[in-house]
C-alpha cells in the first residue's frame, strides 16, 4: 500500500473520530509495517481544556464552550508539532479537525509540500444538520450546549463546507462523498470501499 494522506471533513457529530479509529485498524492490519499518524485537533484541544492550568488552557476551554473556532495559530501549532514529531514521507496520515477554513487549508498545503505528500484523499461525511444536531445533543459532552452546537453548525456551513469545492479542484486530490446518515458500520464499509480497502 502506498502512503495515504486522508482528511476527514464533516460537521461535528458526523462521526469523524469514530470512523478514523475504525479506518486506523483496517490500515494497520492491511499495511502493518508502516506507521499511521492520527491527528485529531478536537481531541487535543479538549485535553488542554481539561487541564485548565495555564492562561491558554482556560482560554481554549472557554472557546470550546462557546462553539467558536480556536485561533488559527494554536490550531497550526498543535497539528504542526504533531507532524514534526511523528510524520515522514512514508507514513499514513489521518486528519480530523483541520482545516476548518481557507487559511488553514493553505497552511496545510504548505505542510504537505514539506513532507512530500502530493496525493490527498478527502472523506466528506455528508450529514444533514438535523442529524448531527440530534447526535451532539445526545452525546453528553459538557461543551455541547444548544448555543455552542448552533455556533459550530454555522461556522461549518460558512467556513468549512466551502473547502470541499477547494479540494475538488485541487491537483492530485480525490474527494469521496459518504452518506453520514448510515449507521457506524455502514459508513465504515462505504469508506473502505471508496479507498479500495473493502
Amino acid at each position: 500500500m502506498t502512503p495515504k494522506t486522508i482528511i476527514f471533513i464533516g460537521p461535528q457529530g458526523s462521526g469523524k473520530g469514530t470512523q478514523i479509529a475504525k479506518l486506523y485498524e483496517v490500515i494497520a492490519a492491511t499495511d502493518p509495517s508502516r506507521r499511521i499518524v492520527d491527528i485529531q485537533t478536537g481531541r487535543r484541544f479538549r485535553a488542554l481544556a481539561a487541564k485548565r492550568e495555564t492562561f491558554a488552557d482556560k482560554k481554549i476551554a472557554d472557546t470550546l464552550d462557546s462553539g467558536e473556532l480556536q485561533p488559527d495559530f494554536i490550531t497550526h501549532l498543535l497539528w504542526g508539532q504533531a507532524m514534526l514529531d511523528q510524520l515522514d514521507s512514508k507514513s499514513h496520515l489521518l486528519i480530523d479537525g483541520f482545516p476548518r477554513n481557507a487559511h488553514q487549508a493553505r497552511v496545510l498545503d504548505n505542510a504537505f509540500n514539506f513532507f512530500e505528500r502530493d496525493k490527498v484523499i478527502v472523506i466528506n461525511l455528508d450529514t444533514p444538520e438535523d442529524v448531527v444536531r440530534e447526535r451532539m445533543s445526545s452525546r453528553a459532552r459538557s461543551d455541547d450546549t444548544p448555543e455552542s452546537i448552533e455556533t459550530r453548525l454555522r461556522i461549518y456551513r460558512e467556513e468549512t463546507l466551502p473547502l470541499l469545492e477547494y479540494y475538488k479542484t485541487r491537483d492530485n486530490t480525490t474527494v469521496h462523498d459518504i452518506d453520514g446518515t448510515m449507521d457506524i458500520d455502514g459508513v465504515h464499509n462505504a469508506i473502505c470501499e471508496a479507498l479500495n480497502l473493502a
